[in-house]
């Protein structure tokens, strides 16, 4: 009897544990939302960011892509946390991202192989920026008015170097392109052109035309005293063997490529946060494609 009693009393307390734990589970279920609910995702949206590198990103908060960062956390109601690098943004990726420093990183191109990328949230392209009083005819890299300017603001290793080589601007154009970045040496060292530097090349009238990535230049183009005219490039740059460069890059959320859950998570973010994206784009004037 003793025997049978003991066993009795040690099934009842395993259910009034387990009753315990069951209440404990839906109470912390019922104060955390789906995204904090679910052991794959973190707690916050780290996103590492560039501390000085507008327009896209600074520490105060101001680039666009900060305020994108701070919809798609919104949206997928979660807090953000920027995690601040002071390198160049091109080093987020691999000094950053896939070092575990932070689990997101905004404004990749769609498919870039070193990591898991988002549904594309927009697609733009490379401009031409020149000034409107120049009332030049330009929409592509075979215009007749390209062949009549002589200094071309461009950043190497661009498509915008690759056509200046096949329009045969290149090599007059040489050293103007090297006393944009004071004639240093980009061996072992990464120089970014500042992009408003770049814009007021064209408005000054030093430059007669730059060739830039829209989303790097909008701010500076819609701010400009000077009235400017950006036309956005065709889609690929027509080279003489066929072949096409392209212009225009779809832009993504990038994770590690195991973090499937919280790829899962920024795509459905995305996708409700659209139309507060696109306005943030807007305001910024970056052509949408």
């Amino acid at each position: 009897m003793l025997k049978n009693d003991s066993k009795i009393n040690k099934t009842t307390a395993s259910t009034k544990l387990l009753a315990k734990c069951t209440i404990l589970a839906a109470s912390l279920l019922t104060v955390l939302s789906p995204v904090h609910a679910n052991n794959a995702l973190p707690d916050t949206l780290k996103v590492c960011a560039a501390g000085n590198e507008m327009p896209y990103s600074n520490t105060q908060q101001q680039g666009f892509e900060n305020e994108i960062a701070k919809v798609l956390a919104e949206s997928m109601d979660i807090p953000v946390e920027f995690v601040w690098s002071d390198k160049a943004a091109i080093f987020l990726v691999t000094e950053h991202l896939l070092k575990n420093e932070c689990d997101v990183v905004i404004g990749v191109d769609t498919d870039d192989p070193r990591v898991a990328t988002s549904q594309p949230y927009y697609k733009s392209g490379y401009v031409f920026v020149y000034r409107a009083d120049k009332n030049l005819d330009i929409t592509d890299w075979d215009s007749a008015d390209i062949q009549k300017l002589n200094r071309f603001v461009v950043v190497p290793g661009s498509p915008s170097e690759v056509m200046l080589r096949e329009i045969g601007k290149y090599e007059g154009n040489f050293n103007y392109t090297k006393s944009l970045s004071g004639f240093k040496s980009p061996r072992n060292k990464y120089i970014r052109l500042e992009p408003s530097k770049l814009i007021g090349e064209v408005t000054s009238g030093n430059g007669d035309i730059a060739h830039l990535w829209a989303p790097e230049v909008a701010r500076y183009v819609r701010d400009s005293s000077t009235p400017l005219e950006m036309v956005v490039a065709p889609e690929f740059g027509k080279l003489k063997n066929g072949e096409g460069i392209a212009q225009h890059y779809d832009q993504s959320v990038a994770v590690r490529e195991d973090d499937k859950a919280l790829l899962n998570a920024i795509n459905k973010g995305l996708a409700d946060a659209a139309p507060e994206i696109n306005a943030i784009l807007k305001k910024e004037g970056i052509p949408l494609l």
